[in-house]
This record gives structure tokens, C-alpha cells and sequence, in this order.
């Protein structure tokens, strides 16, 4: 018996290589790792958040026929004192809210993400160093105004987001930066309330800059796409999280946009 070996022609062969070249830059073992965290170690970091007194995590059926007891007294019940408020929204490990509030015991913060085994790690860094002005927040951005009342936010962070990167109508809504999101933070924050955004992705900067800080007439106070290519000494410089490290070392530029929410300001 024979045995015939299939040798694919030339123009097989050059009709394949962008799609195997798509495969190889898809793949990122960094990024394959951050999904890789055994059931049990999710269901133990999710026992020891309920242990965390600054953690509050409610469903939206209980907040939707309760409230948020929280809401409109986080300075009063929570922090007791009059600092302001400060967001980072997806927060993730909690990074940028540990690492700033570091820095401004003056200032309180409250890291905000769906995924309680992520918040899990600064929920530990802030308890076991003492940080008296640090929460965590386990819930849907886009049901932030349900924990917040009007004027009680000054300042939000967006770290990092998922740019959604696909064209249409349907993808940029679902950025954070998008005109539906900033009427939910419009619900929350002081009339003066300032938005960072710090992104490694062109269309998360460019459609935030463009579709929405011109269009909408919003006030610019600072803008640059390579923040790392410019000698200021911005604080935004201070803190660098795991990924954005990542993204550093691979050669990509970092970008930062700060404005300021509300048009009339």
C-alpha cells in the first residue's frame, strides 16, 4: 500500500499565513494566565471578602426592593469624616485605589468591579496595612448611580478598561467613557467632578478625546497619547499596575485624558 502525503500548493500556503500570523498575535500567555485560577481558590478568596469590613456587595434585586443603606452617606456611616470621594471603576486588583489612597489619607476611595476574586487582593492589601479610607464595591458600573447620591462622587478613575474595539453603535456604548455612561456618573458626581482615563488602546483614547470630550463641549485639563514620552511630574506617572508594566515592557504607549464631566463647569 501506498501512502500519499498532501502537499499543499504555494497559493494555499500564502492564503493561510495571515490567518496563522492572526492566531500567534492573538495569543498572549500573560493574558491566558489572568484566567487561570482554580475553583477552589475563587471560592476561598470569595469566603475571605466576607470576613473584609470594608467590602459591600449587595444583589441588584435587593438594592432595586431595599436600597443601598449606603447611598448618600458613605461620609457619615462609612468614612466618617467630610473627604472627598474618589471611584476607580473596574478596579480589578485594586491597584490604582490602594496605591492612591497611599498617598492621600485625606482623600477616600472605593474600588468598583464585578469580579469579587479580583478585588480580593487589594481588599487584603488595605486591610492588612490599616487604610482607614479605602472601600470596595462589588457591583455593575452600569448600575453605579444606585449606590451613590447626587453630588457624593468628586472624582473618578477608569484604569485600563476593555475598549471594546469593535465599529458600530453597539461597542462604544459599552465603553466607559462612552455619552451613556457619563449620564450615569452625571447622577453622582459634584457639579466640578473630573474623569481619568489611563489606557493602552488608540480607541479608547481617540473615541473618548474625539466622540466624546469635544463633541459634548466637555472642559480638557489634560491630554496625551505617550505620558511616559513627556518630563512633567504627573502623579498619574506613580502608580503603574501589573499590566500596565506589561504593556510598557512590550513597547506600547500609555495614553491619559482628564476632563471634566459636566459640560457647564
Amino acid at each position: 500500500m501506498s501512502l500519499c502525503l498532501m502537499i499543499p500548493s504555494a497559493s494555499t500556503i500564502i492564503k493561510i499565513i495571515p490567518y496563522i500570523c492572526t492566531l500567534k498575535s492573538s495569543y498572549n500567555p500573560l493574558r491566558q494566565k489572568k484566567g487561570i485560577m482554580s475553583k477552589k481558590n475563587k471560592l476561598e478568596r470569595f469566603a475571605e471578602n466576607k470576613t473584609f469590613p470594608n467590602l459591600f456587595e449587595y444583589s441588584y434585586e435587593r438594592i432595586m426592593s431595599e436600597g443601598f443603606p449606603l447611598q448618600g452617606k458613605w461620609h457619615v456611616d462609612f468614612f466618617h469624616n467630610d473627604s472627598p470621594i474618589v471611584l476607580e471603576l473596574g478596579c480589578g486588583k485594586g491597584e490604582y485605589t490602594v496605591g492612591l489612597a497611599r498617598a492621600h489619607c485625606d482623600i477616600n476611595y472605593i474600588g468598583v468591579d464585578i469580579k469579587g476574586a479580583r478585588i480580593w487582593r487589594g481588599l487584603k492589601q488595605s486591610n492588612e496595612e490599616g487604610l482607614k479610607n479605602v472601600a470596595f464595591l462589588r457591583a455593575r458600573i452600569d448600575q453605579i448611580e444606585h449606590f451613590f447620591a447626587k453630588d457624593e462622587v468628586a472624582e473618578i478613575w477608569v484604569t485600563f478598561p476593555d475598549p471594546h474595539p469593535g465599529e458600530g453603535e453597539r461597542n462604544a456604548r459599552h465603553r466607559l467613557t462612552s455619552p451613556e455612561f457619563l449620564d450615569r456618573y452625571r447622577k453622582i458626581v459634584s457639579p466640578d467632578g473630573i474623569l481619568n482615563l489611563k489606557t493602552d488602546s488608540p480607541i479608547m483614547y481617540e473615541f473618548t478625546l474625539h466622540d466624546v470630550v469635544e463633541k459634548q463641549g466637555l472642559p480638557l485639563l489634560y491630554a496625551t497619547d505617550d505620558l511616559y514620552a513627556n518630563d512633567d511630574n504627573l502623579e498619574v506617572k506613580t502608580i503603574r499596575t501589573f499590566y500596565e508594566q506589561m504593556w510598557l515592557d512590550q513597547g506600547l504607549t500609555i495614553k491619559y485624558i482628564r476632563f471634566r464631566i459636566n459640560a457647564e463647569c
